[in-house]
């Protein structure tokens, strides 16, 4: 309970950017390149993925992106993408909320945050949050909205957060919370959104690409945060993981 307390504020803040309940976040950072450097660490996110691992691979109007899936800590997460991704539902469709250090949000069929599906006869599942998963940079999340119990479908987001960007309040409410050392070092380095730790499931991490997602979030975008020209995915490929 001292957790939620701690990061209430905060959640209040991101998951109405998230929902689209408002305009670009107020005092965003100025864009420009993202320059990201390789972080040490523990923390599974940071590590490579294993031989045979199951993986999503995004082809973009942009370039391709590969993330390892973890049905072990989001099983119903991971079932609902996978088998949306293999009846192609992903195919064709566009990233329609793109937030510079934030999040790049897909995985509408319409295109514009209010829709979605599942394998489930079109019915949200429950969120699956774990210790284990956190909001790191590249983290491959199930989108939900504050505001709508049907929220968690088949909308997507890659966290975009920026390097070296975790404040130091923030940082000070997480060490009050008792988050491991481990975990304000990775965000500490890394960047990330702890804030929505406990609220959204984190069911992938991309490992190859995050310069796509980084390139992705410099796009013009209107006052929504929807790319003045569709940025496109044109396939989302499951398989596995092979190092060869």
């Amino acid at each position: 309970m001292r957790r939620v307390l701690s990061l209430i504020v905060c959640l209040a803040v991101c998951a109405c950017a998230l929902a689209g309940c408002g305009g670009a976040q107020s005092g965003a950072p100025t864009k420009k390149e993202v320059k990201r450097q390789a972080v040490e660490s523990t923390e599974l996110q940071f590590q490579p993925p294993s031989e045979g691992d199951p993986i999503a691979v995004f082809s973009t109007s942009m370039g391709e992106v590969r993330a390892v899936l973890y049905p072990q800590y989001a099983p119903m997460a991971v079932e609902n993408f996978t088998g949306l991704a293999r009846q192609g539902y992903f195919d064709g469709t566009s990233f329609h909320r793109v937030l510079y250090g934030f999040v790049v949000q897909g995985g509408d069929a319409g295109g514009t945050g209010t829709g979605g599906a599942s394998i489930w006869n079109n019915e949200p599942f429950a969120p699956e949050v774990s210790a284990s998963l956190r909001h790191y940079p590249g983290a491959l999340c199930a989108a939900k909205s504050p505001e709508s119990e049907r929220s968690i479908l088949s909308q997507f987001y890659f966290v975009q957060a920026l390097p070296q960007t975790l404040e130091s309040e923030l940082q000070a409410q997480l060490e009050a919370a008792g988050t491991p050392e481990a975990v304000l070092s990775a965000y500490n380095a890394a960047g990330g959104l702890p804030y929505l730790d406990y609220t959204d499931t984190v069911f992938g991490q991309v490992y190859q690409g995050m310069e796509v997602v980084d390139a992705i979030a410099l796009v013009e975008v209107d006052e929504n945060g929807k790319p003045a020209e569709d940025v496109l995915i044109n396939s989302v490929t499951i398989s596995s993981y092979t190092a060869s």
